[in-house]
C-alpha cells in the first residue's frame, strides 16, 4: 500500500510590526516592577530561603542602627505561625535611634534608597534593598502590608504605619497612621512586622542558624528569639501551664541579665546573651582610592566635582593624593594643576587615567574597617561551638580595585564536634553569616586549597579536612564583592584569596601544635597502661628470685617509675592553654608556645585543686618518694 501523507498545516500569513506600533508597545519599568518578578535575584527563591532572607535584612539594619547610633544591640526576633506553617507573622525590634517620620516611606517603601551606597564605609547593607523586597515579597505572597512602629525620641510617642509599595512607580503608599505609645517598644528603636509565605525548618541554611552565626559574629549583641515552636499566643487553647508569648518574653528579659551562654525558656524562648560589653571600633568614612577607579568613573567625577582645578579635583575627591602628588599627576598627563576641569577632553581624561594607572599610591587608609578582632572571635566561638581548642588570626589589611579589606580566621577543634565527617566553614562578610553558596565562594575555595595534612588533619582531594574542626571567615570590607544582589558568596578575587590562605596558615600552624601535643599525650598514656598491665607479672618474677622483697612496695616504686618516665601524659593546662605544672624533666616544646599565645584557648582541662599550705599531702609524698628514687 503506498504510504499515507500527512496534511501540511496552511500557512498563516505573518504579521509584519512597524517602528510606530513597535514604540507604542515600549514603556518604562521600575526597579520595583522589576525585582518583583526576578525576586529570585534578591534571596526569595523559596519559602523556606524567604523566610530566612526577611529576618536577616530586618536584623542587620537593627544592628547597623544601633551601633552607628553608639548603642549595646537588644533584639527581639519573633515569627508566629498563622496558616497550618505555611503562612508566618514576622516580628523584628531593636533598641536603636528609630526612625524620623519622613524618612519610613522612602526606607521601607521605596527600592534603592539609603545611605550606604555612596559611602566607602564597612556597614552590613549596602545597596538599600533589603528591607524593602522583604515588605515587597509580604505584599505578593499574602497581600498585607508591613507594620511599622518607630519611636525616635523617649518623651514623645511613636509612629504606627501601615505601609505598602506600588511596584509600578517604586513608592510607598501609606494606607494608615497614626502616633500613640506603645507599652512593648524600648525608650528608642523601630519594629518591623511582616505577614508572608514560608516554611519553617531546623538545622543548615535555617534562621536559628543564621541567629547563632550572628551571634557569634557580634558577641557585643543580645538576641531574643521565638521560634515558631515556642508557646503560641494567649487566644490558643494551649492549657492552664502554658505561658504566652508575652509573657514568656517577658520572662526571657529577665533570663538574658544573667545568661551566660545560649539559655532556652520553658516556653521555648531562646536566648543569645552578650558576651562582650564593649562596641566594635567604629568606622570612618574614607574618599574613592585612585587605584580603584576605570576611565568612565573619572570621566563622571570630573563632571560631577564640586571643584573647579583639576588639581584641587585630585587632592579633594581621592584619598592618597597631596598637592604634590596631584601637580606630578597633571603634569606627566599633560594638564597643569590649574586645567579647568569643564574643559577636560575624553582624550586628556583618558590621559590622566593612563598615567594614574602607573602611579604607585599609598594603599587606602583602614579605619574605614572595623574587624571583629582576635579576643572577639575567641569570645564568640565559645559562645556558639562547643571545642576544646580555639584560636584565631587578623591579617593586616590589603587592597582589592582600591577597595580596603582584612580578613580574620579562627578555628574550633575537638571537644562535642563531630569526630567522623568532614570539617565545617562558617562564613561571614561585615559581620553578617553568609548560608548559602558555599561552593561558589571564594572563602570556601580558599580552604578546600589549603594544605590541612601539613596540620596534623586527614583529606582527601578537592574535600574539606576531615575531624572535629570549625573553621570561621570573616571578610570586612568597604565593599565586598557579592556574586549577587542576594549577598550569599564572596566573589573569587586573587588578592582576597590569597589573603584568607594566608590567615588560614597561621591558624593551622597552632592547631598543628595542639594536635602533635594532644598525640604526645595520648601516645604517654598508651606507654603507661602498658608499663602497668606488666609491672605486677615483674613483680611476682622478682619476688620468685628473692622472696626477701617487699611485692606491695615494690610493686609503688614501679608505678612511679613508669609515672615519672610517661610524665607528659599528666600534664594540666588552664583555660587560656597553659600548663598548671610542668615538670622538672619536660622538655621546653610546643606547650610553652601555646601558653605565651594571647590568641590560642584550650578548654580540656581545668585547673587541679591546690592542697592547703603546712600540710604534708598524698600527692607530696608520692613527689618526695619519686625523687628519692632518682637521687
Amino acid at each position: 500500500m503506498p504510504p499515507t501523507t500527512a496534511k501540511r498545516p496552511k500557512k498563516t500569513k505573518r504579521t509584519r510590526a512597524d517602528a510606530e506600533s513597535m514604540a507604542s508597545k515600549q514603556r518604562e519599568i521600575s526597579v520595583s516592577e522589576f525585582f518583583a518578578k526576578n525576586r529570585h535575584l534578591l534571596g526569595f527563591d523559596n519559602p523556606r530561603k524567604a523566610l530566612l532572607t526577611t529576618i536577616k535584612e530586618a536584623v542587620d539594619n537593627a544592628l547597623d542602627a544601633c551601633e552607628e547610633a553608639g548603642l549595646l544591640p537588644d533584639l527581639f526576633v519573633g515569627i508566629e505561625p498563622l496558616d497550618k506553617d505555611t503562612r508566618f507573622r514576622v516580628t523584628v525590634r531593636d533598641n536603636g535611634p528609630g526612625i524620623v517620620k519622613a524618612q519610613v516611606a522612602n526606607i521601607f517603601g521605596k527600592l534603592l534608597y539609603g545611605s550606604k551606597f555612596h559611602r566607602l564605609k564597612m556597614s552590613r547593607g549596602q545597596q538599600g534593598i533589603g528591607i524593602a523586597a522583604a515588605g515587597m515579597y509580604a505584599l505578593m505572597t499574602t497581600g498585607k502590608p508591613m507594620v511599622i512602629h518607630t519611636k525616635p525620641h523617649k518623651r514623645k510617642p511613636a509612629h504606627r504605619m501601615v505601609l505598602a509599595i506600588d511596584t509600578k512607580k517604586n513608592k510607598a503608599e501609606i494606607s494608615d497612621e497614626e502616633e500613640r505609645d506603645y507599652d512593648h517598644l524600648p525608650v528608642t528603636g523601630t519594629e518591623v512586622v511582616l505577614e508572608l509565605e514560608g516554611k519553617y525548618n531546623k538545622g543548615r541554611q535555617s534562621v536559628d542558624e543564621y541567629l547563632e552565626q550572628t551571634a557569634i559574629a557580634n558577641p557585643h549583641a543580645q538576641i531574643i528569639y521565638q521560634p515558631p515552636t515556642a508557646c503560641r499566643s494567649k487566644d490558643e487553647d494551649n492549657g492552664d501551664d502554658m505561658p504566652s508569648l508575652i509573657d514568656d518574653y517577658e520572662h526571657a528579659l529577665t533570663v538574658a541579665k544573667d545568661a551566660d551562654g545560649t539559655t532556652t525558656t520553658p516556653g521555648g524562648t531562646i536566648i543569645l546573651p552578650r558576651t562582650v560589653h564593649e562596641l566594635p571600633h567604629e568606622p570612618k568614612e574614607i574618599k574613592p582610592h585612585p587605584l580603584g577607579i576605570e576611565l568612565g568613573t573619572l570621566m563622571k567625577m570630573l563632571k560631577d566635582t564640586e571643584h573647579q582645578k583639576v588639581g584641587g579635583f585630585l587632592k579633594g575627591d581621592f584619598c592618597r593624593i597631596s598637592a604634590k602628588v596631584a601637580a606630578d599627576l597633571t603634569k606627566k598627563s599633560g594638564l597643569t594643576s590649574n586645567t579647568w576641569c569643564s574643559t577636560v577632553t575624553h582624550h586628556q581624561a583618558e590621559a590622566l587615567y593612563k598615567t594614574i594607572q602607573e602611579t604607585r599610591f599609598m594603599s587606602p587608609p583602614t579605619d574605614c574597617l572595623s574587624p571583629i578582632g582576635v579576643q572577639q572571635i575567641l569570645a564568640g566561638l565559645l559562645k556558639g561551638v562547643k571545642a576544646e581548642f580555639y584560636t584565631a588570626a587578623t591579617r593586616p589589611p590589603a587592597v582589592y580595585r582600591g577597595n580596603p579589606f582584612q580578613i580574620e580566621i579562627g578555628l574550633a577543634f575537638g571537644g562535642d564536634l563531630d569526630n567522623e565527617g568532614l570539617g565545617r566553614v562558617i562564613r561571614f562578610a561585615n559581620r553578617v553569616p553568609l548560608l548559602y553558596q558555599q561552593s561558589a565562594c571564594c572563602a570556601f575555595k580558599a580552604v578546600l586549597e589549603t594544605n590541612w595534612r601539613n596540620y596534623g588533619l586527614s583529606q582527601s582531594r578537592g574535600a574539606l579536612p576531615q575531624g572535629p574542626l570549625v573553621i570561621f571567615v570573616h571578610m570586612a570590607s568597604v565593599w565586598v564583592p557579592f556574586t549577587s544582589e542576594s549577598k550569599e558568596a564572596i566573589a573569587d578575587y586573587d588578592e582576597i584569596r590569597k589573603q584568607i590562605k594566608l590567615a588560614l596558615g597561621e591558624c593551622g600552624r597552632k592547631l598543628n601544635t595542639y594536635v602533635r601535643r594532644r598525640q604526645r599525650i595520648k601516645r604517654e598514656g598508651e606507654r603507661r597502661s602498658v608499663f602497668e598491665r606488666y609491672i605486677g607479672e615483674v613483680v611476682q618474677a622478682m619476688n620468685r628470685i628473692d622472696g626477701k622483697l617487699n611485692p606491695n612496695k615494690l610493686k609503688k616504686q614501679f608505678e612511679l617509675v613508669a609515672k615519672h618516665v610517661t610524665e607528659y601524659a599528666d600534664t594540666e593546662f588552664d583555660e587560656d592553654g597553659k600548663p598548671i605544672k610542668v615538670k622538672k624533666k619536660q622538655p621546653a616544646d610546643s606547650v610553652s608556645r601555646l601558653a605565651k599565645d594571647d590568641a590560642t584557648v584550650i578548654v580540656d582541662a581545668m585547673p587541679t585543686e591546690t592542697a592547703p599550705k603546712g600540710k604534708r599531702t598524698k600527692k607530696k609524698a608520692e613527689d618526695e618518694e619519686q625523687d628519692s628514687l632518682f637521687d
